[in-house]
């Protein structure tokens, strides 16, 4: 009983290879489970994060603080602070900070698999 209850224990403040500083700002892990992550994402003022798709995954983003620019398939729509949207598997997706403060998203990832290799970033879309 004590290796299955170990095996459901989750993962809190550990450091994580999902971690770090990108060009657009900042990724920091809060906690993880098998089926979910969530974490901290910051991204500088006039950044954003490329055009991207998670086959595996969806996304739940919620604005702590700053405006996001989020384009969800051929959708566009801005986020003031306490705002969210839920981002489908399967959907192409982006966020920008069009403002001058930095843009704080808390990020719940859930899916069956939360691999890098799920990701794919189509190179002829901005």
């Amino acid at each position: 009983m004590a290796q299955a209850e170990n095996s459901t224990q989750l993962n809190v403040n550990v450091a994580s290879s999902h971690s770090g500083t990108r060009y657009w700002g900042k990724v920091e892990v809060i906690e993880e489970g098998e089926y979910y992550r969530i974490s901290r994402v910051e991204i500088k003022p006039k950044h954003g994060i490329k055009p991207q798709i998670h086959y595996h995954r969806s996304e739940h983003w919620v604005v702590v603080s700053g405006i996001a620019k989020v384009s969800c398939n051929d959708q566009e729509i801005l986020l003031n602070c306490n705002e969210s949207t839920f981002v489908p598997p399967a959907t192409l997706h982006k966020v920008e900070n069009p403002g001058c403060i930095p843009l704080i998203i808390l990020e719940i990832q859930n899916g069956e698999y939360l691999g890098e290799d799920d990701t794919e970033r189509p190179m002829d879309l901005t």
